[in-house]
């Protein structure tokens, strides 16, 4: 059995630091890179790049919305074209940022609301996996389990990755719970450590009403911004190798 581990990283943004990437990093595979559209600049995407190659971690681009004061985590009401557009801005930017470097994008996953968006919308999850592979068709396109864009990646012939929310609780249909309302993030890291075993093992989640979700797993995402981030995902990593789950990289063979 095994496993991804996934954090968002790279969301610092000039003289403003936010997250615990050096001390993150260490304990994930995959680093979601933001770049710089809702969070993130230049600078940061190249020192994040470093530390994740420092660390063996793999480097996905983290695009989202143009919207610094929101965090990327407000709806806009953008044309498919648009986000067609903002996406291949973004991968690209990171891309020749790793290549800098020495290193190559692994994936692509969509932030905040432009993610939650393309559960649903058939349109933009089409956008955004045009743009992935217009950029580099080999990137593992992340999504929501049975969501429009796993199934837009696959429409353009993407590797996709299932990808669910160590932190997040869920509703009855798969979706996350709104950030809008109560008890959307679980702060209580036995609960959260106890949950991801169970996602990793039993392919499942309890949901806010109590029922079972079922779903694939390909990736686990623990959130960079999320107190005690590094802390938090040391214990998942040690509690899924301990339950024999092999703790690897989308992309790694």
């Amino acid at each position: 059995m095994r496993v991804d581990l996934n954090s968002d990283v790279g969301e610092s943004f000039g003289a403003y630091t936010l997250g615990q990437d050096q001390i993150l990093l260490p304990h994930i595979t995959s680093a979601n890179v933001a770049c710089g559209f809702h969070a993130g600049d230049p600078s940061v995407m190249r020192v994040t790049v470093a530390l994740a190659r420092q660390h063996g971690v793999a480097v996905g681009a983290h695009p989202g919305f143009p919207d610094l004061v929101g965090f990327g985590r407000r709806d806009l009401n953008a044309t498919p074209g648009e986000i067609e557009d903002f996406v291949v801005y973004q991968v690209g930017a990171l891309s020749a940022v790793a290549g800098a470097q020495g290193a190559q994008l692994q994936h692509v996953k969509p932030h905040g609301a432009l993610f939650n968006m393309a559960v649903r919308d058939r349109e933009l999850a089409d956008a955004i996996a045009r743009a992935t592979a217009a950029v580099d068709r080999s990137l593992i396109l992340f999504g929501l389990p049975g969501s429009e864009l796993i199934s837009a990646g696959r429409r353009a012939g993407l590797r996709t990755a299932a990808e669910v929310f160590a932190d997040r609780a869920y509703e009855p249909d798969g979706t996350l719970v709104s950030r809008r309302k109560p008890g959307a993030v679980i702060h209580d890291p036995d609960a959260v450590v106890a949950r991801v075993v169970r996602m990793a093992i039993e392919r499942s989640v309890i949901a806010v009403d109590g029922s079972t979700v079922a779903f694939d797993l390909d990736t686990i995402c623990v959130h960079g911004d999320t107190p005690g981030a590094a802390v938090l995902a040391a214990r998942i990593r040690e509690a899924l190798e301990r339950s024999g789950v092999d703790v690897k990289a989308v992309g790694a063979a």
